[in-house]
């Protein structure tokens, strides 16, 4: 692939008609080969054609379980066409899908025949129609499709401050661009085995999906409880690269934990979503001892992986930062990246905003991209008129305070009251809004503490007076996925506060964690 936008579809389409017979993907007991995974989209193209009158639709949903073959088919099929996919968690409450559909203005919903459609998709503002995995189609029955670089290829959503989803739209262009970096830097190609572990509302799963489809390489994706035992499954599976928040990490050492040696199959393995720390690394490294190890960041608005840090073989060679994490390198040749101060001025530690050809155009909500952006041309940092319009010389502001070193940049603190839960990005003011609106609650905070083996997990704080914790907190389970819900609610008669007057989050996250 050249430098060029590339649509996502034809990432997929150019290695099925290199290598038609090799797998493409391997889940639930199924193997399918590029041939046979291209006739089912297409077959899949075909039916979303008919349901929406012969007209393409813009913009389909897709309520399908990671670990089906329904999911990678259905998504396919919708590239297929030149629609946006916007993926929707089986998992999650029935009123957030309903909100994000309505949100998105989506045409059509694919949905996989095992999901409860009265369930996840209650509510969903557009006809439903199941995957059909059968029989398929000839590419004769679909037009040509005609995708300009700035189309959208997906839309995901991430959590907002306001108590709403945000859409995060990414069009062709944004990915294309990453696409044909990752592809050449993890030197993917057929007979490749490639971990999927996320769910398609997470951005990494594009990037293990089509890192693998676009190189011919085959994407394998792991049952409910395989990661548990994640040596056993990359050797099981013969695992070549392998990509996964963290804290995977932290899970297998506390149920089978690593041995050295454990896992020699593994070339490459990248870990993002949240910050890897060196004891991490160290385990994994020692267990795939043939591989390299790699800490990767980036915001879904910047397109999946916008800075990178290979760590070197040695173990002595490892860099030692003083908050014990791997940096996470420097940004990608496709990007620009800039530190600045609270002045707006450039400096060696402060915000990481970042424009280039993997930034994407802005919010689905234009509302959303206020305080987002800034312009800044070597001098000092001009904040976003949202009254104007936004282009590709803005900066996107990350939120994240980083500090600059000879290894990259290594990661600090969010600058915001956004936290990272299993990799997945919570706006804590999301939660504390659905926590506001239940009966009898004043005022809420919620704070992420750290649970027991280092992952994070949300505790909340309310004043007023609730008739029963767990009405409230079963309440949230059926507006809020499961990552966002706190693990705990207590009671406070009035928050403790700062010299300003202003409530000390940090305070009171002690006050929650003892």
């Amino acid at each position: 692939m050249n430098s060029k936008t590339t649509p996502l579809y034809e990432w997929f389409a150019a290695s099925a008609k290199r290598c038609p017979h090799q797998p493409a993907l391997q889940t639930a007991g199924q193997v399918v080969s590029y041939a046979e995974l291209e006739g089912m989209a297409q077959n899949i193209a075909v039916r979303l054609l008919e349901a929406h009158d012969h007209v393409v639709p813009r913009r389909v949903g897709l309520l399908a379980a990671a670990d089906t073959l329904s999911a990678y088919a259905g998504y396919l099929a919708v590239q297929r066409l030149g629609g946006a996919v916007v993926p929707l968690n089986p998992s999650s409450p029935a009123a957030r899908n309903a909100v994000i559909g309505r949100a998105a203005g989506l045409d059509l919903v694919l949905v996989d025949p095992e999901v409860d459609q009265g369930g996840a998709g209650a509510g969903l503002p557009a006809r439903m129609l199941a995957v059909d995995c059968g029989e398929h189609a000839g590419a004769g029955d679909l037009p040509e499709t005609v995708v300009r670089p700035e189309d959208l290829a997906y839309i995901l959503f991430t959590s907002g401050s306001t108590g709403e989803p945000k859409g995060v739209p990414i069009a062709h262009r944004n990915i294309s661009a990453y696409l044909s970096h990752c592809i050449a830097h993890y030197e993917l190609a057929p007979g490749c085995r490639v971990l999927q572990p996320f769910d398609l509302t997470f951005d990494l799963s594009v990037l293990a999906m089509f890192a693998a489809f676009g190189s011919g390489a085959t994407v394998v994706v792991p049952g409910r409880n395989d990661l548990l035992a994640a040596a056993r499954f990359v050797r099981r599976r013969e695992l070549t690269h392998w990509f996964s928040v963290p804290s995977v990490i932290s899970l297998t050492q506390r149920v089978e934990p690593l041995r050295p040696g454990s896992m020699p199959t593994l070339r490459h393995s990248v870990f993002a979503g949240e910050p890897l720390t060196l004891q991490q690394a160290e385990a994994w490294h020692a267990a795939a001892p043939n591989g390299v190890v790699e800490n990767a960041y980036g915001p879904t608005e910047l397109t999946i992986i916008s800075t990178e840090y290979v760590l070197p073989k040695e173990v002595a060679r490892w860099p030692r930062t003083a908050n014990g994490t791997v940096p996470i390198g420097h940004g990608l040749s496709s990007l620009e990246c800039v530190v600045l101060d609270a002045d707006g001025r450039e400096a060696e530690e402060g915000e990481l905003c970042v424009r280039g050809s993997q930034r994407f155009a802005g919010y689905l909500d234009p509302a959303n991209n206020e305080n987002r952006f800034l312009t800044y041309e070597g001098d000092r940092a001009t904040p976003y008129d949202p009254g104007t319009p936004l282009t590709d010389r803005h900066w996107y502001r990350t939120g994240d305070r980083v500090r600059v070193s000879a290894d990259g940049y290594i990661y600090c603190e969010r600058l915001d009251h956004q936290v990272k839960v299993r990799g997945y990005r919570i706006e804590l003011g999301e939660v504390e809004a659905a926590l506001r609106e239940q009966p009898g609650v004043r005022d809420a905070i919620v704070v992420a503490r750290s649970a027991p083996g280092g992952d994070a997990v949300l505790a909340a704080a309310y004043t007023g007076r609730i008739g029963s914790t767990e009405v409230v907190l079963q309440t949230l389970r059926e507006r809020l996925p499961s990552y966002m819900v706190p693990a705990s609610l207590t009671a406070f008669e009035a928050f403790p506060l700062n010299a300003n007057g202003k409530v000390d989050r940090r305070r009171l996250a002690e006050e929650l964690s003892s």
